[in-house]
């Protein structure tokens, strides 16, 4: 479930708000008629990564890094509610 939930009055406020949350850097993950779900990940390190691993795997261990999904920094859901 979303940690978030924004409500909009009208099908305009709607795109409008699901476009401004894809502008600040979301993602969106699912929409229906009424409802869309945004995402934002938290932005991956592999510098970090690149030098603790180098020395043990080759570089090995970044590249496992790199397809591992992003984790998680924030859920919106944006629904249109009716008066």
């Amino acid at each position: 479930m979303a940690k978030r939930i924004r409500k909009c009055s009208n099908e305009g406020d709607f795109q409008q708000v699901i476009d401004d949350f894809i502008t600040t850097g979301y993602k969106l993950k699912s929409q229906g008629e009424n409802n869309a779900l945004l995402v934002k990940y938290k932005p991956k390190n592999h510098g970090r990564v690149a030098l603790l691993t180098i020395w043990f795997t080759f570089g090995i261990g970044n590249l496992i890094y790199h397809f591992m999904p992003a984790k998680v920094e924030d859920e919106v859901l944006v629904k249109i509610v009716a008066n």
